[in-house]
């Protein structure tokens, strides 16, 4: 019985972490919906529609502050990595693809502001 009652809290704990897991926001994610914004950030123009797509993929992903944060630590860090990034693109990238993103696209932020 004994056996029984501590399986069942081991399966209960894989699945707890599981839906964690799942829920969390990845750089990898921030990254990927963030690519095709590429041109637009470095070269300006116009977003495209995957961009777009991406962008309100990301907001809506970040729901918790937790996670707002994370997308705002690794939307820095994809910022970062262009040194050509026009900040001005980055600013207008939400508006321009008809969201209000809860994370702002910067360099330059501080992260742990955000609420």
């Amino acid at each position: 019985m004994k056996a029984v009652a501590v399986l069942v809290v081991v399966v209960l704990a894989v699945v707890q972490l599981a839906m964690v897991a799942r829920g969390a926001v990845t750089c990898g994610q921030v990254d990927a919906n963030l690519a095709p914004c590429v041109p637009f950030l470095t070269q300006g123009g116009e977003p495209g529609a995957a961009c777009c797509s991406g962008v309100k993929t990301l907001n809506g992903l970040a729901k918790s502050t937790d996670e707002r944060r994370t997308t705002c630590n690794c939307a820095k860090a994809a910022a970062n990595r262009y040194p050509n990034l026009k900040d001005d693109a980055a600013q207008s990238l939400p508006s321009k693809c008809g969201v209000t993103l809860n994370v702002p696209i910067s360099r330059t932020i501080n992260c742990d502001t955000i609420s």
